[in-house]
C-alpha cells in the first residue's frame, strides 16, 4: 500500500496549522481555515456529505438486520465531564379514590442537555482566538463565524445564533470501526495513550481494510475499550487528572486529526469523554483541527463493545441530533445495523 502521497498532505497540512495564526491577514471572509470546503455561508460542515447517493449506497450495507446500542443510558449516574449537573423529575401521581380517570405524567429536567453522556458536538462548541488583519482579537469558529456572530445579539439567551445543533442533517450513512484495543490485543488502551496513525493503518489491515477503505460521507468510529470504566466517573472522566483514579483518557491525537481531514468522513466518534487524547499533546488539538478544517463534528462517550467483540467493522450507521434551535450540541441514540 503507497501512502506516501497522503504522507506528504499530512506533513504539509501538519506545517501550515502550525504557522502562528497572526501570520496571515485574515478577515471575516478569509482565514486559515474559511471560508469552509462547503461555500462561505455553510453551518451544516461535513453532515453535507451524507447525500441522498451516499443514503441509499448505506441502506445496502445490512444483511442480518441485528442491530447495535452504540451510546450509554442517559441517568445521574452516569459520568460528567467537570461539574455538569443532570436532574430528572417525574411527579407521582395521587392515589387513586376510584376507578375511573388516570394520571398523566410529566418530566422536568434541568442539566447540560447538549454536553451530557454520549453527547455529539456540535460546530458552535468550540471556536479559537486569532488576530485579524486589523490587529482585533477574534473568536473565531467554523467557516470564520465568529463570537459576536454566535452570542453578540441575545448574549447567549436562546442559543447560539450562528451554528447551531438544528443545522446538522441527518447521519444515515456507512459506519466505520477502527479497533484500535483490539489491534493492540488489550481490553482498554491505557489512559496515557495516544493513538498514532499507524495503530489505526494497522487495525484496519488487522480488519481486512486499508486506508483507501473510508470514504467520503462515512462515519469514522474509534473503539478505545475505555467504556470499561463507564461505571467508575473519576476514572472514566478526565476532567481532573490526578483527583481520584483519574489519569486521562487514552484517544487520537492531531496527526490522526489531520489524516482524517484528507478522507472527509461526515462524522468522528469514540468511546471516551473526547475522542482525543486527554490531557491533549503537543501533537495538536483534535477538536479543532476536525471543526475547523472540514466542519466534521464529533460524537464522544459511545460504547462501542458490542460490535468490537462481534467483529462488525462495517454498518448501517443511524444518528439523529435533536432540533435543538441553537444549542451546541444534543443528546443522541446512535445505532448500528449489521
Amino acid at each position: 500500500m503507497d501512502t506516501s502521497g497522503n504522507t506528504r498532505a499530512t506533513v504539509i497540512l501538519a506545517l501550515l496549522l502550525a504557522l502562528p495564526l497572526s501570520a496571515a491577514a485574515q478577515t471575516r471572509e478569509a482565514g486559515p481555515w474559511w471560508p469552509a470546503p462547503h461555500g462561505p455561508d455553510d453551518q451544516a460542515g461535513a453532515s453535507n456529505y451524507v447525500t441522498p447517493e451516499k443514503i441509499l449506497q448505506a441502506l445496502q450495507i445490512p444483511r442480518t438486520g441485528q442491530t447495535y446500542e452504540l451510546g450509554h443510558m442517559y441517568e445521574a449516574s452516569m459520568p460528567a465531564y467537570g461539574i455538569r449537573p443532570y436532574y430528572l423529575n417525574v411527579t407521582p401521581g395521587p392515589v387513586p379514590q376510584r376507578a375511573a380517570g388516570g394520571v398523566v405524567h410529566q418530566d422536568y429536567f434541568n442539566g447540560f442537555i447538549g454536553q451530557m453522556g454520549t453527547q455529539f458536538d456540535a460546530l458552535s462548541h468550540m471556536g479559537r482566538n486569532v488576530e485579524m488583519a486589523d490587529g482585533s482579537i477574534e473568536t473565531v469558529f467554523y467557516n470564520g463565524f465568529t463570537e459576536d456572530e454566535l452570542t453578540g445579539a441575545n448574549r447567549g439567551v436562546g442559543g447560539v445564533e450562528a451554528l447551531g445543533i438544528e443545522h446538522m442533517k441527518p447521519f444515515i450513512t456507512r459506519g466505520i470501526l477502527v479497533d484500535i484495543a483490539g489491534y493492540k490485543g488489550v481490553p482498554t488502551l491505557a489512559p496515557d495513550y495516544e493513538v498514532t496513525l499507524e495503530d489505526v493503518l494497522g487495525a484496519l489491515e488487522r480488519q481486512g481494510m486499508s486506508e483507501d477503505t473510508i470514504e467520503q460521507g462515512d462515519a469514522v468510529l474509534f473503539h478505545y475499550g475505555w467504556s470499561v470504566n463507564w461505571t467508575n466517573p473519576s476514572r472514566y472522566n478526565d476532567s481532573f487528572v490526578g483527583a481520584g483514579d483519574n489519569e486521562g483518557s487514552p484517544g487520537i491525537g492531531g496527526d490522526v486529526a489531520r489524516w482524517l481531514v484528507t478522507k472527509r468522513p461526515s462524522m468522528v466518534g469514540g468511546d471516551s469523554c473526547c475522542v482525543q487524547i486527554m490531557p491533549a499533546t503537543a501533537s495538536g488539538n483534535v477538536h479543532h483541527t476536525l471543526f475547523f478544517d472540514e466542519g466534521i463534528p464529533l460524537l464522544e462517550n459511545m460504547e462501542l463493545k458490542d460490535v468490537a467483540a462481534d467483529e462488525v467493522y462495517e454498518f448501517l450507521f443511524l444518528n439523529l441530533t435533536i432540533r435543538i434551535k441553537g444549542a451546541t450540541g444534543s443528546p443522541v441514540r446512535p445505532i448500528a445495523v449489521r
